[in-house]
Order: C-alpha cells, then structure tokens, then sequence
C-alpha cells in the first residue's frame, strides 16, 4: 500500500477542483440534490454501481473485490449550514445564507477520491467495500434515515473523518473508546399570564421565571454530576413578547444539552424536566419541556481504532498520528457505531504555519487547508485496502 499516499497526491487537482465546485453551491440539510448529482455523475463514470436517494439524498455505492471477504463501509456527509460566508475565498459560496461552514464539501470529495483509489485496485481486495455519501448530518437526522433504508446491511465495520482546522493539515488524531458527546435539544415554554409592564402585580411574568430557569440550570451539572463526568446544559435562544412595556404571556427556551456517558444522557432529561418545572412554579408559571435525544456518545470500537491508528502511522509516520482529545461536540457517526465496531478520527485541515489564524468549524470565515484532501482521500483508501487484505 505504500503508493497510495503518492496515488491520492496525484489526484489533488481534480479532488480541489470537485470540492470547490461544491462549495460555490453548498445545500442545506435533505436539499442536497446537485450535491448527489454531482457524486454521482463520478461515480458513473467510475464504472460503481450505485442507488440514489437513500435516506434522503443519500448515494450508497458498492465496490466488489476480486475475492470474497467482509464488506467495509467509508462514509461522508454531503450538507452544509444556515451561515453567511464571510471567508472572501474566490470560490465563496453562491447561495445567500448557506456555506459548507464545516468542510462536508470536503468530506465528499475526500470519499470521492477514495473510490477512485479502491477502484485502481478492486482486483486485490478480499471483500467489498461499501461508500456512503450521506445527507443531514448537521441537523443529527442523516446517519438514521440511512440506516432506515438499510444503508449497513452486510456491514462488518464502518469508518469515517472529520477535518478538523485546529490541527495541521498532514496530521490525524485519533481516540479509544469515547470520543465526540451525546446530543439532546430541549425546548422550555414558560407560560405566564400577560398584561401592562408598569401594573406587574396583575401579570404572572414568564421573562422572570424563564431568567431563574436559565440560572437553575447550571446546577444540573454543577451540583448534580460528578465533576468526573463531563456534561454541558446550554440555552442558545429566548424568545418572548415584542414590547417593551407588555408583560407576555410565554416565553420559549430552546438550548442543547451534551454528556460523555450514557448513563449521563439518559439522566439529564429528568434532571432538566424538574428544575425547569419547579423553578417555574415558584415564580408562579407553568413550564413544559420538550426533550429531544438526538445522537448517542460516539464510541469507537478499540480494537478498529487500534487498526486505523496503525494505517495511519504506515502512512504519514508516529509524529503525525496523535491521540484525540475527547469532546463534547457531537457527531451522528456514533448511530452507525452503535449498531456496528467502527472508528471516527480526526484529519488536520487547519494552517501548518503556526502565524496562520484558524477559524474553528461552523465559523463564517472557516477555511479549510486543501492539503488534506488528497491525503485524506489515501488514508481511507489505506485502511479499506488494508482491512480488505487477505493476510490482514
């Protein structure tokens, strides 16, 4: 496997080119119809067979080895994200308000560049290897509806990346074990009873009660966790009345909640249920919560982590493979790996000079170091080939 860094290096201009034009028209969540065209239209004239529209817009592509074996699965996301681009690229995008903030336009053209790798040598692989162009990873609803359309049936394992602007581009990271949080949404409504803002006392005010509720909540973590079990309550939006002198009668909370276990995920919604709860009620109002469990801890199988850390040392070298720091981000990734072993790691996308700014993902002016296309292109292509060996 040692020409694969060398075969995916000859790809870069065309894999560059593929991802710009991706990023001139980024789609958001389930819009992903040029996107999907795109795929594709490369994936035709690759000679794969492929179905379309899997869970959304979904593109699952099947490369059969020379030999019997295991199928494989690599899997990209394809969406972008509600952000105007700020990042002054000549390729900016083209759609007012929509940007690929978080390098999905990348992802694709990395798996794309994978395809081509394993097509130049099908006949050599034991097994098959399966590729997943998936749709709506940023709103946590891609991973299930292709699952749904039995996207994994016959998967023995899956494995996928994240570019990540905050480590240099050459570089990978990988984790054991726990990696990226869970992801719950909640919605708080604070009801009260409206009225004037200068005669508060014929009012019940939901703006007070929903700022105690805000306040309460970080004793959910403070003083209901242990400081050994990382978990985050965070309120990203309240939303209530239109006047400055009317009392409303509701106020809505919307905030996403994140933890690092399993047992802490399932915990949190009736922690968060009764402190909003009562704490309203002692201000006189009325709260419902709505709780949402979006995505599961993403925990990768140690063994497949310990294959993946192995591929990309034989390729890049010890100094180059790090291990992953946890984090409480979530990725929808961890609903394959509930169901099959797996590994998710991290590909450096960021600036290799150390003057260089990087803007984190889902930033207006994100900008994604094009290096890692080709190399990320080869590392997948790398640890399918070599899974799919038959002395492996």
């Amino acid at each position: 496997m040692g020409d694969i860094l060398q075969q995916g290096r000859g790809l870069a201009d065309q894999l560059i080119a593929f991802r710009r034009d991706l990023h001139q028209f980024p789609e958001l969540s389930f819009q992903e119809a040029r996107t999907a065209g795109k795929v594709a239209d490369e994936l035709a004239r690759l000679g794969l067979a492929f179905h379309r529209n899997v869970g959304g817009h979904g593109i699952v592509a099947d490369l059969p080895g020379g030999k019997p074996g295991p199928t494989i699965a690599l899997r990209a996301d394809m969406d972008a994200l509600p952000i105007t681009e700020q990042s002054d690229l000549e390729f900016a995008s083209r759609n007012p308000g929509v940007m690929h903030a978080c390098g999905h336009d990348a992802h694709t053209a990395i798996l794309l560049g994978a395809a081509i790798l394993l097509r130049a040598k099908q006949n050599e692989l034991a097994g098959t290897v399966r590729f997943l162009f998936q749709s709506a990873e940023e709103i946590n609803a891609g991973a299930d509806a292709m699952i749904e359309a039995g996207a994994l049936e016959g998967v023995a394992e899956i494995y996928g990346l994240h570019n990540l602007p905050t480590l240099a581009a050459g570089k990978a990271a990988t984790r054991k074990g726990a990696m990226m949080g869970s992801v719950g949404r909640i919605e708080i409504t604070v009801e009260g009873r409206g009225g004037h803002g200068a005669i508060p006392e014929q009012s019940i005010d939901p703006v007070v009660a929903a700022s105690a509720i805000v306040m309460a909540l970080q004793t959910a973590v403070s003083r209901e966790l242990s400081p050994f079990e990382p978990a985050v309550v965070t309120i990203g939006s309240i939303k209530a009345g239109e006047a400055n002198n009317v009392i409303p009668e509701t106020a809505t909370m919307t905030g996403t909640v994140r933890a690092f276990s399993d047992l802490v995920h399932v915990r949190l919604p009736e922690i968060i249920e009764r402190i909003a709860v009562h704490t309203a009620q002692a201000y006189r109002c009325r709260a419902v919560l709505k709780y949402t469990s979006q995505v599961p801890v993403l925990v990768n199988d140690s063994r497949c982590n310990d294959f993946v850390h192995e591929t990309i040392q034989s390729q890049l070298g010890d100094s180059q493979c790090l291990t992953a720091e946890p984090t409480l981000a979530g990725e929808d990734f961890a609903k394959y790996l509930q169901r099959i072993p797996g590994c998710f790691f991290w590909l450096g996308s960021g600036p290799t000079q150390g003057a260089e700014q990087a803007y984190g993902l889902h930033h207006p002016q994100y900008r994604l170091n094009e290096q890692c296309i080709p190399l990320g292109a080869s590392l997948l292509a790398a640890i399918a080939a070599k899974r799919l060996t038959p002395e492996s």
